[in-house]
C-alpha cells in the first residue's frame, strides 16, 4: 500500500531525577554531599533513508516514544541518559508540527532532524555544593519529555512528471520508456498511486514519475489525482499527455486548457515551470493533433 500523508505522536524521554545524598566525613559534621544527577531522556530524530519507500508503518503504528534517563545515585553515580529513537522515512518527507509550520524537509540520504528533544536530567545535591552552603540537601527532578504530534508528508523526487486525464495512457508511456511496470487496465483510474521510473537516454538518466490521472476541479478536490499533486511539486520538468481517442469526452485542446488551469490553481509557481506537451495514442489516425 503507497501511503503519503499520516499523522504521528513522538514522545522523548524523561530526564532521571537527581538525589540527595551524604558519606560521613572527618571534619565534615553534616557528611560531604555525594548525591549524583539523573540522567537526560533520548531524543526522538527524524532520519532520510532511501531503503524505505512509503510510510504505511507509521499509518499503522503513529506512537513512538524515546527512552527515559535513569536517576542518580550516592558516591556521585549519576544516571544513564535515555536511548536516542531514529525513525526513517522516504526521501522527501516534509515534517510539520502541529500548528502545520514546516520544521525539515528531508530530500538527501542520511538528512537528519530532531523532532523533539528528551527533558534534561535533574542535579544531585553535589551540583549544589557552594561556599555558603557546603551540606546542601536538596536535588532536581528531571524534566519532562516532550510529546508532539508531527504531519509527515512525502514529496516524490522526480525530474520530471506525467500528467494527463485518465486513461490517458501515462502508464503505458512510462512502461516504455522505462523499467517501470505500472498496472495497466483499459479503464479510468487504473493508476492509483504514483509510479516512478529511471529514463536512460544519451548516455544519461532521469527519474519520471506517473501521476494518477487529474479531472476538471482537481485542485478543488475532485476525483484521485488531487491527492498526488503534491508529488509534482519537485518535478523540475512537467510533461503533459494528451489522449486524442473517443475514449475522452474532451478534445486535446481542452484537456491542456482545463489540465494548465488545474495546475494553476493549486500552485501558480508550479505552473511556470518548463513543460513539455505529448499528443499520444498518434496510431489512431486521422484526430486532432494540434492542441491550441
Amino acid at each position: 500500500m503507497f501511503v503519503d500523508r499520516v499523522r504521528v505522536n513522538l514522545r522523548a524521554g524523561n530526564g532521571g531525577a537527581g538525589v540527595v545524598s551524604f558519606v560521613r566525613a572527618r571534619g565534615k559534621p553534616k557528611g560531604k554531599p555525594t548525591g549524583g544527577n539523573g540522567g537526560p531522556g533520548g531524543s526522538v530524530h527524524l532520519k532520510a533513508d532511501p531503503s524505505v519507500a512509503t510510510l504505511l508503518r507509521y499509518q499503522r503504528n503513529p506512537h513512538h516514544a524515546a527512552g527515559h534517563g535513569t536517576h542518580g545515585q550516592g558516591d556521585l553515580r549519576h544516571g544513564r541518559g535515555g536511548e536516542d529513537l531514529t525513525l526513517s522515512v522516504p526521501l522527501g518527507t516534509v515534517v510539520y508540527d502541529a500548528q502545520g509550520t514546516m520544521i525539515a524537509d528531508l530530500v538527501e540520504d542520511g538528512q537528519t532532524v530532531e523532532a523533539v528533544k528528551g527533558g534534561r536530567g535533574g542535579r544531585g545535591n553535589a551540583a549544589f555544593v557552594n561556599p555558603s552552603n557546603r551540606a546542601p540537601a536538596v536535588a532536581e527532578q528531571g524534566e519532562y519529555g516532550r510529546a508532539e504530534w508531527f504531519t509527515l508528508e512525502m514529496k516524490l523526487l522526480a525530474d520530471a512528471a506525467l500528467i494527463g486525464f485518465p486513461n490517458a495512457g501515462k502508464s503505458t508511456f512510462i512502461s516504455k520508456v522505462s523499467a517501470a511496470k505500472p498496472k495497466i487496465a483499459d479503464y479510468p483510474f487504473t493508476t492509483l498511486e504514483p509510479n516512478l521510473g529511471v529514463v536512460s537516454f544519451d548516455g544519461r538518466e532521469f527519474v519520471l514519475a506517473d501521476i494518477p490521472g487529474l479531472i476538471e476541479g482537481a485542485a478543488a478536490g475532485k476525483g484521485l489525482g488531487h491527492e498526488f499533486l503534491r508529488h509534482v511539486e519537485r518535478a523540475r520538468v512537467l510533461v503533459i499527455l494528451l489522449d486524442p481517442s473517443p475514449a475522452q469526452e474532451k478534445t486535446p485542446s481542452e484537456q491542456l486548457a482545463i489540465l494548465t488551469r488545474e495546475i494553476r490553481e493549486y500552485s501558480p509557481e508550479l505552473a511556470s515551470r518548463p513543460s513539455l506537451v505529448l499528443l499520444n495514442k498518434a496510431d489512431l489516425g486521422e484526430l486532432e493533433t494540434t492542441p491550441t
